[in-house]
């Protein structure tokens, strides 16, 4: 028998998933994460930049943060779920180069995962073109390091 949790039994969580994913990526798309030319002007701090994407970025602040400092020592969610928050707290060679080649990818094209995924729905050159790339460089990684 499956063990019930909060909300619903443990293991019927995917229409959730599902949900949560849509509502996030129709966020993403009325905020304007998925057009490169917006996020490259809110990157472009020196030539007409648009501050607009602070608004989207802190109120993605103001509605996680509460919910960050509420189960942060907690080890399963509301859904029955393992949280699974990094540990890591050094930095070490690995981060720093795949922190730097994701911001240098988001300031060149304008698109972060996220976003990406969401503008795939658009058909769009440079989104497909980044959703490849993306996927070339996860199985690259896994190959490096496995």
């Amino acid at each position: 028998m499956k063990k019930k949790h909060l909300f619903i039994i443990k293991g019927d969580n995917y229409f959730f998933s599902l949900l949560s994913g849509i509502i996030f990526g129709i966020g993403l798309i009325i905020s304007g994460m998925t057009n490169p030319e917006k996020v490259i002007g809110f990157l472009s701090i020196t030539n007409n930049w648009d501050p607009s994407l602070i608004f989207v970025m802190g109120g993605a602040i103001f509605f996680a943060a509460p919910f960050m400092f509420l189960f942060k020592n907690k080890k399963i969610s509301l859904l029955g779920n393992k949280l699974q928050i990094p540990s890591k707290k050094n930095l070490d060679k690995n981060l720093i180069l795949g922190s730097s080649l994701f911001g240098i990818g988001w300031g060149l094209v304008g698109l972060c995962p996220g976003p990406a995924i969401s503008s795939f729905v658009f058909l769009n050159p440079v989104s497909l073109v980044f959703i490849l790339s993306m996927y070339i460089g996860v199985i690259l990684q896994k190959k490096i390091n496995p």
